[in-house]
């Protein structure tokens, strides 16, 4: 059945959103320009991290090892951090991995941006999930240096989230979530669970990645899965591997009752979520398009609702030449049946700013939320050339190739987003986002 435009009290909806993305991405409307007008936010590796560049550049020259371009999608104020504003020690500060920084202050501008002001929160019942995994940054804590003493909160995962709920003064459930490149869809999913529970009013929830070391291209270089031309070619004819990159996602999730009752704007409504693992049988790192099928399925029925209802399909779309056509597969099974007249639009916010890692499900999340509240479906970069692992005229499914009008089911546009993790764990979930929410729909 479908959700009624006028809600569920008791349902869980988005109120704040606050994003970092590569090209010097700072805000929601930033974002959504840049993906509205089909830009590509790729750019050079960072000349200012002291990576060893020539070594990276020269693994090609290896036998068994792929070419490593100059290229992928990095955060322009990675560096950039103001203590002194959280109440941290400069010496803190350097010590403390980069994915808290980043993630503490996309964390204030989703507050910000929910109409809370993020000074007065202290003592709040609020809960905090984060997505992120540990990206290499600094020296070991084993290592004497003159960054010891601060090493431990500096680079634990648990500091990712705590880092936010101690300078907010919240109270709530306080958890750093690590299911690889899942991790920010896992995080929304757990932070809404709790909601419902009453372990908490409201919410903060999202991802975060900043490369410490180049280590994720290392490691993919020698897997032959990175992308060869330094584009991110998702679900594209050519596509060679993926383009890692860098970036953050966070969202304020709340009861409609209390978002109502505050006056809080809503920009849509979790309105299922689930998260699986792909089980035994292929090796550990290869997707399970099995498992994807079970999970979307399993999200439809929690959302209540069919696979017709949905218009907007955000899948994971890495551009690699075995997940891709994998993920087709479980989605064509799920949204793509032949028999529906029009099947959901698909694209992967990848093509333009690259796998973000553990903050790629919330910032395709994010991309599916102002899509809804623009009213229109942002194009999927390299879309005009896609793949041919499937067979297309056997399926309602359809890549997003322009910017295009979304239109509503019953006053409500519905949108799925997907994130797979490397580990085998699988996330997906389904908003609702009602035309009378927007002033641009």
């Amino acid at each position: 059945m479908a959700v009624s435009a006028s809600g569920d009290e008791n349902g869980v909806v988005i109120v704040g959103i606050g994003v970092e993305a590569p090209g010097g991405i700072d805000s929601p409307r930033e974002f959504w320009s840049a993906v509205a007008g089909s830009r590509e936010l790729i750019g050079p590796f960072p000349r200012d991290r002291d990576w060893p560049l020539e070594q990276l550049f020269a693994l090609g020259s290896n036998q068994g090892w792929a070419e490593v371009c100059d290229a992928g999608g990095f955060l322009r104020g990675a560096a950039e951090f103001d203590p002194g504003f959280f109440g941290i020690t400069p010496r803190e500060a350097v010590a403390m991995d980069p994915q808290q920084r980043v993630g503490l202050r996309v964390a204030w501008r989703a507050v910000e941006d929910a109409g809370l002001n993020p000074g007065s929160l202290d003592g709040s019942g609020a809960g905090c999930w984060m997505g992120a995994t540990p990206l290499e940054y600094g020296p070991r804590m084993a290592e004497v240096t003159e960054h010891s003493g601060y090493r431990m909160t500096g680079t634990t995962l648990g500091a990712v989230a705590g880092r936010i709920s101690h300078s907010l003064g919240l109270t709530g459930p306080s958890i750093s979530v690590d299911t690889s490149c899942a991790s920010g869809l896992t995080a929304v999913h757990q932070a809404a669970a709790a909601i419902r529970a009453n372990e908490c009013e409201w919410a903060l929830a999202g991802g975060v990645c900043v490369m410490g070391s180049p280590g994720m291209f290392v490691e993919f270089a020698k897997n032959n899965a990175l992308s060869a031309d330094g584009h991110c070619r998702a679900y594209a004819a050519g596509s060679t591997g993926t383009l890692w990159a860098e970036g953050a996602g966070v969202i304020v999730l709340e009861r409609e009752s209390r978002a109502r009752a505050l006056g809080h704007h809503i920009y849509g409504r979790l309105l299922g979520s689930r998260v699986n693992h792909n089980g035994k049988g292929a090796p550990l790192a290869v997707p399970n398009a099995r498992a994807q099928e079970r999970l979307i399925r399993d999200t439809l029925a929690a959302a209540d609702l069919s696979a017709e209802h949905i218009g907007v399909v955000e899948g994971h779309g890495t551009g690699t030449p075995v997940g891709d056509p994998l993920e087709l597969s479980a989605l064509i099974r799920t949204y793509g049946a032949p028999e529906r007249e029009r099947g959901p639009l698909l694209g992967s916010a990848k093509s333009n700013i690259g796998h973000t890692q553990a903050a790629a499900g919330i910032l395709g999340l994010i991309k599916v939320l102002l899509c809804g509240a623009n009213g229109h479906v942002a194009p999927s970069l390299w879309s005009e050339d896609p793949t041919e692992a499937v067979d297309w005229s056997s399926t309602s499914l359809r890549l997003a190739t322009k910017y295009q009008p979304w239109d509503a089911v019953d006053g409500v546009r519905y949108g799925a987003v997907s994130a797979f993790g490397v580990a085998g764990t699988n996330a997906h979930a389904i908003v609702g986002m009602p035309v009378q929410e927007n002033n641009n729909g």
